[in-house]
């Protein structure tokens, strides 16, 4: 067993190596460039929803307010009308170094986890691949799995999926190489 207090050094350095390559990857190779589609009458549907001063949230149009309500000919004639609407209204602007915080913050938080798990179920000097393939797991369960709940129940786009999937990867294989290289010596 390792302490979670001997596995700062590679915490630090695996949210350091992923904060580097996402920022790398969302302004340098720009593949996630078109992950956000520009709607028609884009001023139009803004002045509309600004007059509706619908406050910051997650909302979805047509929504029963009951199960029961959900199979009545009224709600499913709205369904079939269409169309269906899964909005998120965002409130004030935070600025991009607090997002950038935020997202560190997260990466130190996977890394903590990785770390834990790994230091409950690996010795010292536990081989690299050994540390790289439970910390990898880990991390990449972090990053990547969730994003498919979006796909399955929200209809979040199939490629933006894939995409961060793959982000999710390349995050995973950083945070294992550094538990790996920096894991304790037995």
């Amino acid at each position: 067993m390792v302490p979670l207090t001997a596995l700062w050094l590679p915490i630090l350095l695996a949210a350091v190596l992923v904060f580097v390559a996402s920022s790398l990857v969302h302004m340098v190779l720009g593949y996630h460039a078109n992950d956000w589609r520009r709607v028609p009458a884009e001023d139009a549907l803004l002045e509309s929803l600004r007059a509706l001063k619908i406050p910051a949230g997650d909302f979805m149009a047509p929504r029963p307010d009951s199960m029961a309500q959900m199979n009545t000919p009224e709600f499913q004639a709205k369904v079939e009308r269409g169309p269906r609407v899964m909005l998120t209204v965002m409130g004030p602007v935070r600025s991009m170094g607090q997002n950038l915080v935020l997202w560190f913050i997260y990466s130190i938080v996977v890394a903590v986890f990785a770390g834990y798990l790994a230091g409950a179920t690996l010795a010292p000097g536990a081989p690299y691949l050994v540390v790289f393939r439970v910390t990898g797991t880990i991390a990449f369960a972090a990053y990547a799995l969730a994003l498919w709940q979006g796909w399955i129940w929200f209809s979040r786009s199939l490629g933006y999926t894939l995409k961060s999937t793959m982000d999710g990867l390349l995050y995973a294989l950083l945070t294992a190489g550094a538990f790996g290289w920096l894991w304790p010596k037995a």
